[in-house]
């Protein structure tokens, strides 16, 4: 085996070994940037709760749609969402970012990344209670299928992981990368069913499936609002999440010697 892919497969198991040291530092950078308010990281959940409050009744009149099945896919669309985006656009950073870190210390680069994922999925801890809170005012038809919401969300972290891991590598090279980066995430905000449901698009559905970030979503937000994840969903994300994973360890394992260079 190559040196460089014999060194990342060390670099990944490492990082995953040290779970403990990148959920703490997650946890400590959540809690670093609410250092000294009076409700710390719970006031994550509580601008959530407001935004999702305050569109809610009017986009779903806007839209003429029911309220209730609209506020449940609102919610799970909003917090899903703000887990996809921080991801991706924190990735860009997660080695510029711990430059100190990196240029002193012996850690596997990979638990940057671990690092980055982790912090999101913290903060899409705290926002899921708001989706709890629109299910029980609106609870979906059939409740069978919510537990097939685990898997649609580990699906769509193994994306983001390997999303995250090449976005980290070309914007430590290229910094201007990460700003363009954002803006096309502001886009597919735009683009993606989000604030609206991809059934306001009749016969014309199929505009909505060519959208990753679509699938994304939908692997979740169907079975928690009462319908199986469609098989177009499934294999999409089954299929970006190996073929993705492969693309993203080839790039970080020619890479990734470089990086403390680049930084």
């Amino acid at each position: 085996m190559n040196d460089k892919y014999r060194l990342a497969i060390i670099d990944i198991r490492l990082g995953l070994e040290a779970y403990s040291t990148w959920l703490s530092m997650a946890w400590e950078e959540i809690k670093q940037r609410y250092r000294r308010s009076l409700l710390g990281p719970i006031w994550i959940t509580v601008s959530m709760g407001v935004l999702l409050a305050a569109m809610g009744p009017l986009y779903s009149r806007l839209l003429g749609v029911e309220i209730g099945p609209y506020m449940r896919s609102l919610a799970i669309g909003i917090v899903l969402w703000s887990y996809i985006s921080g991801s991706i656009n924190e990735s860009c950073t997660a080695f510029t970012g711990a430059e100190g870190f990196i240029k002193q210390i012996n850690l596997p680069l990979s638990l940057y990344l671990f690092k980055t994922l982790a912090r999101n999925l913290i903060i899409f801890g705290h926002n899921i209670v708001i989706v709890l809170f629109v299910l029980a005012m609106f609870p979906p038809d059939d409740t069978n299928v919510v537990i097939l919401a685990l898997l649609g969300l580990f699906l769509v972290s193994i994306n983001l992981f390997w999303i995250g891991c090449i976005a980290a590598v070309i914007c430590t090279r290229f910094r201007d990368v990460a700003q363009l980066i954002a803006n096309i995430i502001q886009l597919l905000f735009f683009l993606t069913p989000v604030l609206w449901t991809a059934d306001l698009l009749k016969d014309r559905r199929y505009i909505a499936e060519w959208n990753l970030f679509f699938h994304f979503i939908e692997s979740v937000r169907a079975p928690l609002t009462g319908t199986f994840p469609s098989n177009i969903t499934l294999s999409v994300l089954f299929f970006t999440a190996i073929t993705g994973s492969f693309l993203a360890f080839f790039i970080f394992a020619k890479y990734r010697s470089r990086i403390p260079y680049w930084i």
